[in-house]
């Protein structure tokens, strides 16, 4: 019983993998490129849509900066410098999402949307492998890291491919994002902090869960004068998201509790 939690983690996750895999697959629908606010301002399609990823780029780059540079200069410190290595590739894949996102909301097609998700799925798992090398092993969450990547971006092309077959199927990516959140909701809830301000990573992911329901009533906020779509509110709220772990880690200090 010394790895409760492992084993408790390890079979909620695999119980959401056989709920996924027992479903058929899940195509593209075709009208989700049909967005609300189409409108074309200053020569920009979908102008609104593409200009509200510029927070992705002001906050990944910024998340990067900070990254690099020690506490004592506005940066973040950690007790072990390999915990680095997820955040930069967190913040680098925010930074990548304003042109993934920007060039598909230019042309919105399932080809350029393969260039949205895939930024946003080096994203999620670069985070997981973040919150596993804080909360259980630091060992762990570098050697993670690099598979957590491949699987996000297998997600995405196994889609892309199917898709190109004519049987789309977004279970493999639905388990990447969905999953991923999961996961850290479940790390953060059976393992300690190793670090103060914890409660960061809920509150962002609270942000997240309402940029996703600004995704889902698009049409419902933009028939509201016609000012702004939910789609753009969800690129902004989402940005907000990234900002707030980028918060977190200029602000918290060290909780002393051993992790190798």
């Amino acid at each position: 019983m010394k790895n409760w939690r492992l084993w408790l983690l390890g079979g909620i996750l695999l119980i959401a993998a056989l709920i996924l895999i027992f479903l058929p697959p899940i195509p593209q629908s075709g009208a989700y490129h049909n967005f609300a606010d189409q409108r074309a301002l200053l020569g920009i399609p979908n102008c609104l849509n593409v200009i509200s990823n510029f927070p992705f780029l002001l906050v990944g780059v910024w998340g990067l900066l900070v990254l690099m540079r020690r506490r004592k200069s506005g940066g973040a410190d950690f007790v072990d410098p390999r915990e680095r290595w997820p955040f930069l590739i967190f913040f680098a894949g925010v930074a990548l999402t304003a042109s993934g996102s920007s060039y598909y909301h230019l042309h919105p097609a399932n080809g350029s949307l393969v260039w949205d998700r895939l930024p946003m799925t080096v994203g999620f798992t670069a985070l997981v492998a973040a919150v596993i090398a804080e909360r259980i092993s630091v060992k762990a969450g570098v050697r993670l890291l690099a598979p957590l990547l491949l699987a996000g971006v297998f997600s995405v092309f196994y889609w892309n491919l199917t898709e190109s077959a004519g049987r789309g199927d977004l279970r493999p990516y639905a388990f990447v994002q969905f999953g991923s959140l999961l996961t850290i909701l479940l790390l953060i809830a059976l393992w300690p902090a190793r670090y103060t301000r914890g409660a960061d990573f809920v509150i962002a992911l609270g942000i997240y869960a309402v940029a996703k329901a600004f995704e889902a009533a698009d049409r419902q906020i933009f028939s509201i004068g016609a000012v702004v779509s939910g789609h753009t509110l969800k690129h902004l709220a989402a940005a907000a998201s990234a900002y707030w772990l980028l918060r977190m880690l200029r602000l918290r200090t060290q909780i002393s509790r051993a992790i190798t």
